[in-house]
């Protein structure tokens, strides 16, 4: 599949910098969560690295800009998945998880069996086989967070950007998505960034973690190496524990 790169990125909104000199790689098949407290820069810097949003610096992938891939290329490299989705109306569940099988029609734009059998296990996979039929703005959050997410992994895209992929649902179907997200990494080598807020997920899921803080890389490493009481005390003002899970992954635990 690909190799990200991102070489001094910088963004912002009107002359207003958000981000800065930020850099990262992740290799392909590899996952980078990117945490931080509550307004450094973290879905900025995704919009950013989607080419949503003005910047300077560079994506790279696999070497090669990605701004400079032919649009239909693009939508065939990287998938994005925003927090707060702006949703069609009048479409179903189907219908719109459709919609991410688009840059891999054929020049009638039909969608074949294979179109077809891909989001239909998705939607088996991630709990939405019940709701097919049902049009998008009748879900819940939960529903439309895992139907948005559905869409961005049909894409099948070697790059994938997740905002926040967890918020609004609850642990089982947060887990489900996360293990769906991480078994894509194995079957298809798909590449994967992600913003969480949840450190414990963050920790048992990526691979490497990049530390955001008024919008500059305060730290990158493994989970063990970042995700320590001294940095979270220091960055997020928390009183927390650092405990183990079986699998010997973090597991952040608050402190009163």
């Amino acid at each position: 599949m690909s190799r990200l790169e991102v070489r001094d990125l910088a963004a912002g909104y009107r002359r207003r910098a958000v981000v800065s000199g930020v850099s990262a790689t992740v290799d392909t098949g590899g996952w980078l969560g990117i945490i931080g407290p509550n307004g450094a820069g973290k879905s900025t810097l995704l919009k950013a690295i989607a080419g949503l949003l003005g910047h300077s610096g560079q994506v790279l992938v696999d070497d090669r800009p990605l701004a400079s891939l032919p649009r239909r290329e693009r939508a065939r490299t990287v998938a994005y998945a925003p927090q707060i989705p702006q949703l069609p109306m009048g479409l179903t569940v189907t219908d719109y998880v459709l919609l991410g099988r688009t840059p891999h029609l054929g020049p009638l734009g039909w969608e074949g069996r294979s179109d077809l059998d891909v989001v239909d296990d998705l939607l088996t996979r991630l709990d939405l086989t019940g709701l097919a039929g049902r049009q998008l703005h009748t879900l819940s959050g939960g529903e439309r967070q895992r139907a948005v997410l559905a869409r961005a992994l049909a894409q099948r895209a070697s790059v994938l950007l997740l905002d926040e992929p967890t918020t609004g649902l609850d642990i089982g179907h947060a887990q489900a998505l996360l293990d769906l997200v991480d078994e894509l990494r194995g079957e298809l080598g798909t590449t994967v960034v992600s913003t969480l807020h949840d450190l414990t997920l963050a920790a048992q899921y990526a691979e490497r973690v990049l530390l955001l803080d008024d919008g500059e890389v305060a730290a990158e490493g493994t989970p063990g190496e970042v995700l320590t009481p001294a940095a979270l005390a220091e960055r997020y003002t928390a009183r927390v524990t650092v405990l183990r899970a079986p699998d010997g992954s973090p597991v952040i635990a608050p402190i009163r």
